[in-house]
Parts: C-alpha cells; structure tokens; sequence
C-alpha cells in the first residue's frame, strides 16, 4: 500500500470517527493512530527509538 492509500484511509477512518462518534471519538482515533504508526515504523527499521531514549 502506498502513501496516498495510506493517508486516504486514515482520513477516511478519521472522518468517521467524527462524524459518528463525535469529538472524543475522533481524538482517541488520532492518538491510536499516531500510536499505531510509530510502532509500525520503529518494527520496520524506519525509526529508531534507541537513540530518543538516550538524551
């Protein structure tokens, strides 16, 4: 899947969440999102949380 399929559905998932759910709803879908993410990219080798940890 690339970027803009990615992006396209997250906003989509996004969307929703506001809609049906109202604003909490959309909050707590964007943290776990973000959440989501970073460990997708620290499990792909794109981020390298090691050296956060470090300072």
């Amino acid at each position: 899947m690339n970027a803009a399929t990615t992006g396209l559905a997250a906003g989509m998932a996004l969307g929703f969440a506001g809609y049906f759910g109202g604003f909490w709803a959309f909050l707590l879908v964007l943290v776990l999102g973000a959440v989501g993410l970073t460990i997708g990219l620290a499990v792909h080798g794109d981020l390298d949380l090691r050296s956060r940890g470090r300072r």
